[in-house]
């Protein structure tokens, strides 16, 4: 299949849409040399895609997951009334739906939220892979956790804070997962997400949303644009999200 333009953007920065799940298993678990080259030969099926056509719709039975190469997706779900929930948001190196390696039937639908190229594994390489190298198996069952972990704190977020800390605590929680796979620069991250899609993700109208990143920028904590976010003050804004990373359960960073 031909690589798409997204891919070759990747490659520029030299790094290959394998390379990406490689940093983010490196990033909370040791991965051997031998280990990476089996990563590396994965195979992986490439597709562009765009807002509005889900990668995996709630009670499909999947037989293979995605590997996130560039843009974000979200995990969601909806009311019998067609309300939506964003469960959680899914960056570059993610395997959103690793879940579906065991679980027969999918009780979530995972789309993108911004322009997106995914990787397709079938499950059988996966086993494969996990099989032969059991460390790798123990990697992705890490992976798992952390995505609970992920919930969890996010259940918090939604729960018991303020609007204006769920937003700023989930910029904090974006940098810190971006680093880890090597795709900030400086104080800042790629980050073409409508208002309306964070909205959901927050509980919160559109409306809102925009009143809570002029506040974020009033107070000198955020530059945000259409496509990017920059962090102006990391401390200030880790105060304003009550941001603890331990959830994150990061044990190093990729090179820049």
């Amino acid at each position: 299949m031909a690589q798409s333009s997204d891919v070759n953007l990747l490659m520029t920065r030299s790094i290959s849409p394998n390379d990406l799940l490689i940093r983010r298993l490196q990033s909370i678990h040791p991965v051997s040399n031998e280990e990476i080259r089996a990563l590396r030969d994965l195979p992986l099926e490439i597709a562009s895609l765009e807002p509005g056509h889900d990668i995996v719709r709630m009670g499909e039975r999947p037989t293979q997951c995605c590997v996130v190469i560039e843009g974000f997706t979200c995990i969601y779900k909806l009311t019998s009334d067609g309300g939506r929930q964003i469960m959680a948001i899914h960056v570059p190196g993610d395997i959103p739906d690793i879940q579906s390696l065991h679980l027969g039937v999918m009780d979530f639908g995972l789309a993108p939220i911004s322009s997106c190229t995914v990787g397709y594994i079938p499950h059988e390489k996966i086993r494969q892979v996990c099989d032969t190298y059991p460390r790798l198996g123990v990697a992705l069952w890490r992976e798992t956790l952390i995505d609970a972990a992920i919930y969890r704190d996010w259940m918090l977020n939604i729960g018991q804070r303020e609007a204006f800390g769920r937003v700023a605590h989930l910029v904090c929680e974006l940098m810190m997962r971006l680093k880890a796979v090597g795709l900030t620069e400086g104080s800042s991250f790629e980050f073409p997400v409508t208002q309306a899609n964070l909205a959901d993700a927050f509980g919160i109208s559109s409306v809102h949303m925009s009143r809570v990143y002029g506040m974020l920028a009033k107070q000198g904590l955020l530059q945000v644009t259409r496509t990017h976010i920059t962090v102006l003050d990391w401390d200030e804004l880790q105060e304003a999200g009550d941001f603890d990373p331990t959830y994150l359960h990061l044990e190093r960073s990729a090179p820049a």
